[in-house]
């Protein structure tokens, strides 16, 4: 658990491989141009996709994450896959919603050892997700910026993070999504965010390492 909640804490850049912007032939290379950018945890995100394509997608993958410090792997909503996975690999967890499952059934489905994150969108949310910090290893804050990925979604705006940052001082970690992109990224840090997660930004472009790098670097100016 320590060494989990460490490397966790390291990680500046929280990725994900999205169906929405990677077709599935393309998402072992996205998936490893990610992890050549030192990219520390991934969530494998198919919204739109049935069961059995999911999981195919996610043993496709699961090579790269078997290797001597792998980056995290993470299944987004899918409880049952993710605890297929987890029982494959130690560095693999879930990602949940508010309208998913609770966290406690969550947890008790994937084992003590995996890893387990939250979406929140609100100052309760946020709070009582730092609250259960007995029971995740991280949650994400957001959407900060509008989104294209998450359509529909109000934007929480940057008060949110600052209201985390400066209020709440999670003891977990926590990752700002949402809009997340060169021109914003900056603006995140200077409200409190401590570690983003960015999508199109990074799947978009034909060279995904170097714009995961690139986005690190306007996030630390």
């Amino acid at each position: 658990m320590a060494k989990r909640s460490s490397e966790l804490h390291n990680a500046i850049f929280y990725g994900i491989v999205d169906t929405g912007y990677v077709s599935p032939e393309n998402m072992f290379t996205k998936c490893r141009m990610l992890v050549d950018a030192g990219v520390k945890i991934i969530q494998l995100r198919a919204k739109n996709e049935d069961a059995q394509t999911k999981r195919k997608m996610a043993f496709e993958l699961l090579p790269i994450f078997e290797k001597a410090n792998a980056p995290f792997f993470i299944i987004n909503d899918d409880i049952q896959l993710a605890s297929d996975i987890c029982r494959k690999i130690e560095n693999a967890g879930l990602h949940v919603g508010q309208d998913d499952c609770p966290i406690s059934e969550a947890r008790k489905a994937i084992g003590e050892n995996a890893v387990l994150g939250l979406s929140t969108h609100s100052i309760q949310q946020a709070t009582q997700a730092n609250q259960n910090a007995h029971l995740l290893d991280y949650f994400a804050v957001g959407p900060v910026y509008s989104t294209m990925t998450k359509p529909g979604r109000a934007a929480v705006g940057l008060e949110l993070v600052k209201y985390v940052s400066q209020n709440l001082k999670p003891v977990i970690p926590w990752f700002c999504i949402g809009g997340v992109n060169f021109k914003t990224a900056s603006e995140v840090r200077k409200a409190g965010g401590e570690r983003i997660v960015a999508v199109s930004d990074v799947l978009k472009p034909n060279d995904t390492t170097l714009a995961v790098k690139e986005l690190i670097t306007a996030f630390n100016i």
